[in-house]
């Protein structure tokens, strides 16, 4: 009956992050920030300084394509211009001239000149030391936020989001977990057909036979899953719009910047992974609705108990799953122990290629809701 899933218990974890960790974040941002002041006239350059040049370079007293430069600028110590370029400007100060000699890389644009010994003529223009960012408004202003005090809200919210889905997760189960325990009786065997017959895909005949009981057991309890949470979907008039899936496609095009074609042409080539991803969002919908209606103890932890619950959570799991392997190889043991005098031990089948992974539901099978 759906309306036994008004009521039920859930957890719901809230991250209170302390300011400390947010400053500490903020501190590790501003780490990563180039910033230079101008230094004296005077003042030799070392090794993490910046220091700008223009430049006009020779092979053999000849010019060549691209040999001038203006306002070059390198960090000191580096190397990430020409290899063991950086290390002859140690020493030098603003107006100097200084030759420079090194070969030019593999990778050179000028096939021809690749290995070849170039001078390179460089006017110094500036040396600039480096300096911490100091933390205040102007720094928060350069990430986007208004002031100092709305970065620190702003990374406060990204430290709780970072653990928000995954701690959702432990909520979702638990739901799931209630579903599951519903009683549902006179599946359709067809059904149970069809749902072992995904479950089985890429199983030999014989792993078939000797996974039979294991595969029912999961497959009626999917199908008594879904058609539980549609059943509630439908009664709480629960829809998926075109627009949540366009959404969703635009988050995977973020996912994978440069290949939106690609991506794009495979939603269009693969209806069913549209439906996949329309059955992830009208699931999660429906988590959220039965969330709503239960008795949710929300539970104020702190990052370092956060931590320490998913860390348990994680190794619940893999002893489900290593639990689960070994049900599984106990079987085909016994099973094996059986006819080990009737057949020969086969070869293995070598497993195929895995197609691209699509994001779909696990527990909702048909879904068509718009």
């Amino acid at each position: 009956e759906v309306t036994s899933l008004k009521n039920i218990k859930v957890d719901e974890y809230v991250v209170k992050i302390n300011p400390k960790e947010t400053d500490k974040r903020i501190e590790q941002i501003a780490k990563t920030q180039n910033n230079f002041k101008v230094a004296d006239e005077n003042y030799a350059s070392k090794n993490e300084d910046l220091v700008i040049f223009d430049y006009k370079a020779t092979v053999d007293g000849k010019d060549f394509k691209g040999n001038e430069g203006k306002g070059t600028q390198l960090v000191l110590g580096k190397d990430l211009f020409i290899k063991g370029f950086d290390k002859q400007l140690i020493g030098v100060k603003k107006n100097d001239n200084k030759k420079v000699e090194v070969s030019l890389p593999e990778n050179f644009p000028e096939k021809e000149l690749v290995n070849k010994k170039a001078i390179f003529e460089c006017n110094i223009t500036a040396v600039k030391k480096p300096e911490d960012v100091k933390i205040n408004d102007e720094f928060a202003k350069t990430l986007g936020a208004k002031d100092l005090n709305n970065l620190k809200e702003l990374i406060s919210k990204q430290i709780n989001d970072e653990f928000k889905k995954s701690l959702d997760m432990i909520s979702k189960k638990q739901i799931l977990e209630h579903v599951e325990k519903q009683k549902l009786e006179n599946l359709p065997k067809n059904l149970i057909e069809q749902e072992v017959k995904i479950l089985s895909q890429g199983m030999k005949e014989d792993e078939l036979k000797k996974n039979k009981n294991s595969l029912e057991n999961q497959a009626i309890k999917r199908i008594k899953t879904g058609l539980i949470l549609n059943a509630f979907g439908e009664k709480n008039n629960i829809k998926v719009s075109q627009e949540e899936v366009n959404l969703e496609i635009q988050k995977q095009f973020k996912m994978m910047p440069g290949q939106e074609k690609m991506v794009k042409e495979y939603y269009e080539q693969n209806p069913s992974a549209i439906d996949g991803i329309r059955g992830s969002i009208y699931e999660e919908k429906i988590i959220d609705q039965i969330k709503k209606d239960a008795k949710v103890n929300k539970k104020e932890i702190t990052k370092e108990e956060a931590e320490k619950i998913l860390k348990e959570e994680n190794e619940k799991n893999i002893k489900e799953q290593e639990k689960l392997a070994k049900h599984t190889h106990d079987h085909h043991h016994d099973h094996d122990h059986k006819n080990e005098k009737k057949s020969k031990p086969k070869k293995t089948a070598p497993t195929k290629k895995a197609k691209p992974a699509v994001k779909k539901s696990k527990s909702i099978k048909k879904v068509s809701k718009k």
